[in-house]
Formats: structure tokens, sequence, C-alpha cells
């Protein structure tokens, strides 16, 4: 992301774990670790909306990990459907962030994940906030947002996701009485959108 980026590796459940690790200015409030897409259908670590999130995470005081899934850029294994992945996820909440506050967020297939993830989390940590960005509720069985974690929750999706339908995510969302931000005209990679992106998950961030 920039210069100050710190690449290294872990040890995951099949192999290596591949981070992207950038710190705030002065002491970091939180730690925020951040899911990216669909491994086998180009999703890594340096995806321009998992950018986007540890931009607004370290603007926002926190330290962002990013991390890439098994099978995917240094880090070892193949692809788990999903199942494998959380515990890629859960390895590196225990390297990175094994106490204090944790910020959770993924995009896309990263969001599913993440949703899978909590359930391990809460309420053993402090998970101070989470965020959603084109949560994939149309294609994988995105777990429910605890009750006690919705209001520290924000669920960002596009008006125009051909990937994963706006209607696919309010149908997950509504049981739950779950709010959506709905960015209009918005797709499933926000292009030209990120910096609005940015804004709305740092100003969640900050509070």
């Amino acid at each position: 992301m920039n210069a100050q980026t710190e690449s290294r590796l872990i040890d995951g459940p099949v192999g290596a774990i591949e981070l992207a690790i950038d710190r705030p200015d002065g002491a970091a409030r939180a730690t925020a670790l951040i899911a990216h897409p669909h491994p086998l259908h180009g999703g890594t670590l340096t995806n321009k909306v998992v950018q986007t999130l540890a931009r607004a995470a370290v603007l926002a005081g926190m330290v962002a990990v990013r991390f890439n899934f098994r099978g995917v850029g240094r880090s070892g294994g193949h692809y788990d459907e999903g199942r494998g992945e959380v515990d890629d996820l859960m390895a590196v909440v225990q390297s990175e962030a094994p106490s204090g506050s944790l910020v959770m967020a993924g995009f896309s297939f990263g969001s599913f994940v993440t949703s899978q993830a909590l359930q391990r989390l809460h309420p053993g940590r402090d998970v101070r906030h989470v965020v959603l960005v084109g949560t994939a509720a149309s294609r994988f069985s995105v777990s429910p947002i605890a009750e006690e974690l919705r209001s520290r929750t924000l669920v960002v999706h596009g008006e125009l996701d051909d990937t994963v339908p706006l209607s696919a995510v309010m149908d997950w969302a509504r049981p739950q009485s779950l709010p959506v931000l709905v960015v209009p005209g918005g797709g499933h990679f926000f292009h030209g959108q990120l910096p609005l992106l940015r804004e709305l998950v740092w100003r969640h961030w900050r509070a």
C-alpha cells in the first residue's frame, strides 16, 4: 500500500500465510483484520477495496492487517471453499491480535469468511467494529451477526452490484433488522467510488 507496509509470513494451518501490515502514527487503538475476495476469481490482499479498507483503518488509528488466504500469493495450501479460509483468518487473529480490541472486515467472499470467524470469536473477544462490503449473501451461507454486535456493524453494498444482487443482501439482513448502507450507482468493486467507501468506513471506525 505504501513504502511503510510491512510484508511477512506467519505459520498457518497448512503452511505460510502472507501478511501486509500498515500502522498508524502513534499508538494504535485496535487491530483491524481485513479479508479479501474469492481466491479463484483474482482475490488477493492487494485488491483495491481491501486496500481502501486498510487505509480507512490506519486513518482511524488502527493497525491494518491484510492477508492472503491459502493458495494465494505466498500463502501455502489450496482453496478450501471457505472452511480452511476461516482457519486461516483465526490463525492471523492469534498471531497478530491475540488480545485487545479487534476490528473485523471483509469484502465479498471475505465477508462470508469474516462472518464465520465472528461466530468463533464472539463473545470471547472484544470485537469493536465489523465492516462487511459486497457481502456474498447470494453465493455463500453468510452467518448472521450476533445481536450484541449489530450496532457496531456496517454493511455497505453497491446499488448496481451485478456479482451479488442487493436483494440477496437485503434478504440476509432483514431477519436481523440489520441496516444496509447502499451506495447509489455502486458496483461490486466500487469503481470510481473508492474514496467515498473509504470515507464511509472511516466514519464508522472512528466512532
